[in-house]
């Protein structure tokens, strides 16, 4: 077991650290979470229009009528999700470099709107909503971290107008600004030009083939699931948030597949995808926070003598059913316990492995791209990820009590250890 500790902090914590101090990740995480309200409001209205039974209790035309009224909420964030990844990431960047964040975040958008096709079915001038979501998440993300360095650099080689000291400072920053913007947005048309003379056509076309649908094959299959899923435990047990440190890697992946289901369910076909966004958030992580330690609070009601679980229990209890596990995590503890990295690391693969399997015979059907809030409670969440059908709440529930099996035996010797050594310190008392 020490051996195996030694490896782990010799040859994965500085990789760890690397990555969570990486300037682009972190841009590009902090991107993801200027979207995130977004994302969750069109989300919401998505459950709220394909209620079950809605289409048995009302008329056709009323039907129709009530889901026409409400698409504006999903089309209007969920839909055209990239752009708000976009101005996120430029704008954390360009602040990253202590310059004004929002011409970081415009100039982003503009690059990338430069590159996107505005052609619609042989109408000009129309941009299709499919380039501005997920689906065109990976060209949006390299646009704005290359937008962003461009003006920064430009920015810093001084390439600026400067005006009188009597000019207002908002008249000052934008004429600043005008330079290193024209030449940043220069660069990309001139990259767009430069594509339509390849077979290409498009930078879009260029990225999805050489990059985004290997990554996005790669990352939908299971064996990327469980090392994404490994790691984030592996990281978290040295104290590390192994969810941010991975989702910067593989959120743009997951959240392309998560659209994909996304337009499946809405059209009325068949789900493409298992491993989504909301595979991970809601099955995964959805279950009490990282580890799917709402089990663990459950077993120590269930099992604990000692008073410092017992006292664990009620600080993490309600906390952990809207997710939030910082408690047990730091309060177990779960960081450098090494009575409990077995459970830690088993559970999560385990019930990756049901969850897929499950999903992957039918038995539940895959998550519908509905992104429901993190804090969602475990059942509940189940329900709605998976488009309002009961299976997914079923298998949340079976899913907390694999887990509380694996933690069972360990977390008893650690509510023993805690036990006998308190028994000890009032008789010395």
């Amino acid at each position: 077991m020490n051996k195996f500790m030694e490896f782990l902090e010799r040859f994965l914590l500085p990789i760890a650290d690397k990555l969570n101090n990486n300037r682009y990740l972190s841009a590009l995480r902090d991107g993801f979470m200027v979207a995130l309200p977004l994302i969750i409001f069109g989300s919401i209205f998505v459950v709220i229009a394909n209620f079950p039974f809605l289409d048995k209790l009302l008329s056709e035309d009323a039907y129709t009528a009530y889901q026409n009224a409400l698409g504006p909420a999903s089309a209007a964030t969920l839909s055209i999700m990239g752009i708000f990844v976009i101005i996120g990431i430029g704008y954390k960047l360009v602040e990253h470099y202590g310059l004004d964040a929002i011409y970081g975040g415009v100039v982003a958008l503009a690059a990338f709107l430069i590159l996107t096709p505005q052609v619609l079915e042989g109408v000009s001038g129309v941009i299709p909503t499919s380039t501005l979501g997920a689906q065109g998440m990976f060209v949006g993300i390299f646009t704005a971290f290359i937008a962003a360095e461009l003006y920064r650099f430009f920015v810093q080689k001084n390439w600026t107008i400067k005006m009188p000291p009597g000019v207002p400072g908002a008249v000052s920053r934008s004429f600043s600004a005008l330079i290193p913007i024209t030449l940043t947005l220069s660069v990309f048309l001139i990259i767009r030009i430069i594509f339509s003379y390849t077979p290409f056509e498009t930078v879009q076309n260029f990225i999805y083939t050489v990059i985004q649908q290997p990554l996005t094959v790669l990352g939908s299959g299971l064996p990327a699931t469980i090392v994404a899923v490994l790691l984030i435990q592996i990281f978290w047990f040295f104290g590390l948030h192994g969810q941010i440190i991975i989702n910067s890697v593989f959120d743009p992946i997951w959240y392309a597949l998560n659209d994909e289901n996304l337009q499946a369910f809405q059209a009325g076909t068949e789900l493409p995808n298992i491993v989504t966004k909301q595979f991970i958030d809601t099955f995964l992580v959805g279950m009490g926070g990282s580890g799917m330690t709402l089990a663990v609070v459950i077993l120590i009601f269930m099992i604990g003598k000692s008073r410092q679980l017992k006292e664990l229990g009620k600080l993490g209890g309600p906390a952990g059913l809207f997710n939030v596990n910082e408690p047990i995590i730091f309060g177990l503890p779960i960081i450098m316990n090494p009575i409990i990295i077995i459970p830690w690391l088993l559970a999560p693969i385990v019930i990756t492995f049901i969850t897929y399997f499950a999903m992957a015979s039918g038995i539940v059907p895959p998550p519908a791209g509905i992104i429901v809030p993190w804090t969602t409670p475990p059942i509940l969440s189940g329900f709605l990820a998976t488009g309002n059908a009961w299976q997914g709440a079923v298998l949340q529930i079976f899913n907390i009590f694999i887990v509380g099996l694996i933690w069972w035996p360990f977390l008893k010797v650690l509510d023993k250890n805690y036990y006998e050594t308190e028994i000890k310190d009032q008789k010395t008392a």
